[in-house]
Formats: C-alpha cells, structure tokens, sequence
C-alpha cells in the first residue's frame, strides 16, 4: 500500500477499508510514515469525514496498537467518565474521588489540554510531584489499593492515539467527529472499565459547538462503548461559559480542593453531581442517578471524597502538603485585573475567548513541546446573570512572566 494513495483516496472523500487505516495509523506510530503525511490524512478525514463503520474500525486499530489492560480481579464494576473538553472544566478532579468514596472503583486514564481545552493531566501534574506516567503494573495496584487512579497514556495503553493526539492539538484538526470519538473510545476501552459516562460538550467553548454535532458526537461514541459490550450512558451539557470560575492548571486544582471541601460553585457542582451519580448508578451502588447524587452529596459533605483526593495525590507521588494547604503553592509573578467600565449584569462570557486568553497567557500549548505554565491561568469574579458595579473586579488574568 502507498500512503499518497490513501491520502488522496480520502480527500476526495471515498471509503477508507480496515487494512488501509491500519496501514497508515501502524505506519506512522512504528515511524514509517512522517508527521507531514499523517497531517495530510487528518485533514483529509476532518474534511470529507468518516461512515461509522471506518470510526469503528479506526477506533479498533487503535485500541490494538498496545495493551488492554485487564481488572477482573479488582472487585466490583468498574466505571469511568470522559468529557469532550472544555473551558474550566475540573470534573474529573473532583467526581473521581467522590465515585471512588462511594464505593465505585474509578481507573481513569486522561489526556492533555486540547486547542482551547484544558487537560486534565495538565492539571494534576500542576501539583509538585504528582506522576501521571504510571506503568500498567503501578496503575493496577493504585486502584487496587485506594479504588481510584488517574494517568495518562503510556506507551503500552492506545500508543497510535497518543501520538496522533499531539499532533491533531497543533494542525486544525481536533473539531472531527470520527478523530474524536478514535481518540476517546481506544483509550477507554484499553483501561479496563466495564461502565463509562460521556460528558458532550456544546456550545460556544465546546468542539461541537451547535447542538446538532453534538448529539451526533455523543451518539456515535455511545454506539461504540455498546458494541464493544460496556454500559454507557452519555449527556450533553452546557459548554457557553466557563465551568466554575477558574481557567488553569493549578488556579483549576485549587477550585476542586475547595470543593472537595464543600464550597458550592453551583454550575460546576451540579454536573458534577450528575456524572457522579450516574457512575454510582452504573456501579452498582445506586439504583437511579437522582439516588446516585444524594451518595454523592454525601460522602463530599462528610469529607470521604476529600481524602480519597489526599490518597490519590499521597500514592501517585504527590506532595500532599500543598493540597492541605493551598496558600504554600508560589503565587505567579505578575497578574492583571480586569474591572467593570459600567453597572449592570453580566450578559455573556464567551468560554472560547476565555479558553484562548488562557492558552496564551501560558495555560496550554500552541505547538507539541510548549512547556505549560501551570500558573497561569484567568480567575473569573462573575459569572453570567451576576450584578456587576463600574469599577468592581470581573477577572484576574495570572501568568509567570508577564508578555509584553
């Protein structure tokens, strides 16, 4: 076979077979075919799309390209939550030790922030010493031991999306229904769950921005989760401003902590709640998602989903002490507030402005090797429908060194 080929027979928008798609993904993960070439052929997929049956098998080949992890000897049903991405959106750092608190084991394998998206191993790597680059031996015992653990991929766990990942964050090509839903379902089928909840973002900070794609996103991986036998429920959730109030790594982490503590952030906590109570459904422990909430609810309030965040910080190689006290984490060099011109009420807030303010000020990388300023970040003061006074604080922009 002959990548040029199968790159042309794509962009004129005809049907890739299964062993051409494994050509090309096997070939550019074992070096044979460059990033110029597997950049053509993202394109050319996010152009003239992909049929369900290619998605299918793409997802299949990537999945197969390294191991599949087994956890059928770790008790229980196995349950774990993936978002399409967002702008301020922590969930996972705060439902997964809440679901691990109520009994559900939780083996979470997570990516890097994404375009304007913030990642989720960006964020816990924020905090000095935690390891996201577990091997499948240490990410077998993590859970085993404490019920939770979250990394990211390896070279052993969906390696061709690993690589693929980096490149579709730095090419244009992330907003494709097919590349996403590969990318998401082989790292979640590789992890060993027997249960998974999809959260499908919409809206203005969102990939999918109108509903319509949304929908068809989140059909197309709820289709997939089924026909490789995992139970799979999956919501569509507001994506138009940002979740919560804070936008960057650590300024992310800080916000979940307080939480885990019990401050309510209202949009952030209900779907946080949601999502946790879905998976306490899914695991057994509930026998609806409104019964699922209210376990939720109750192991934040009495503090078990607080340290079951201590325990994975402690064996993941974290340095507990700055998450019991948040105040010893350096403040950044520099920040700039941004303050109301009027009175009134706060209209809109575009999450995909905030997103890329962010990415600039250091939160995110515009190329594979920026190094991340886990400092940086936007911490909002109002959120939609808020009164505001001219001259009261609406955001405060943070960053390491300040850009001229």
């Amino acid at each position: 076979m002959n990548p040029v080929e199968i790159i042309r027979k794509k962009r004129d928008g005809k049907k890739l077979t299964k062993d051409e798609i494994s050509f090309f993904i096997n070939g550019y993960l074992n070096g044979k075919i460059p990033d110029y070439q597997m950049s053509a052929f993202l394109m050319a997929v996010y152009f003239q799309n992909m049929d369900f049956e290619e998605t299918t098998y793409l997802t299949e080949i990537m999945l197969n390209s390294g191991h599949i992890i087994d956890l059928s000897d770790i008790p229980g049903i196995k349950v774990d939550k993936h978002s399409t991405g967002g702008v301020g959106d922590k969930v996972s750092l705060i439902l997964a030790p809440i679901v691990a608190a109520a009994g559900v084991p939780v083996p979470m394998i997570s990516g890097r922030g994404l375009g304007h998206t913030g990642g989720t191993l960006d964020k816990l790597e924020s905090i000095p010493g935690f390891r996201t680059n577990l091997s499948v031996e240490e990410y077998k015992k993590v859970i085993s031991e404490i019920g939770l653990v979250m990394i990211g991929q390896t070279e052993e766990i969906a390696p061709a999306d690993k690589k693929i990942y980096a490149l579709r964050d730095v090419t244009a090509t992330v907003e494709s229904i097919p590349l996403i839903s590969a990318s998401i379902m082989s790292k979640k089928l590789a992890e060993g769950i027997d249960a998974l909840v999809l959260d499908v973002k919409t809206g203005q900070g969102a990939f999918m921005k109108e509903y319509e794609k949304s929908l068809q996103l989140a059909q197309v991986l709820f289709t997939i989760g089924k026909n490789f036998g995992k139970k799979v429920i999956a919501f569509i959730t507001d994506m138009n401003q940002p979740l919560g109030y804070a936008v960057g790594n650590w300024l992310e982490v800080v916000e979940s902590v307080q939480c885990l503590r019990g401050l309510d952030v209202p949009d952030l906590m209900y779907i946080t709640y949601v999502l946790a109570g879905a998976m306490i459904m899914l695991g057994g422990k509930a026998n609806s998602i409104e019964k699922g909430m209210k376990i939720a609810q109750k192991v934040v309030l009495s503090g078990e989903a607080y340290e079951k965040f201590l325990q994975l910080v402690e064996k993941q190689g974290g340095d507990v002490s700055y998450i019991e006290n948040l105040e010893k984490y350096p403040l950044s060099k520099h920040s700039i507030e941004v303050k109301s011109m009027f009175d009134g009420y706060v209209y809109e807030i575009d999450a995909l402005e905030v997103g890329m303010v962010s990415l600039i000020l250091g939160a995110g990388r515009t190329k594979v090797d920026d190094v991340i300023d886990p400092k940086a970040g936007i911490v909002l003061r109002k959120k939609v429908g808020d009164k505001v006074e001219s001259g009261e604080q609406l955001a405060v922009f943070t960053q390491i060194e300040m850009m001229l």
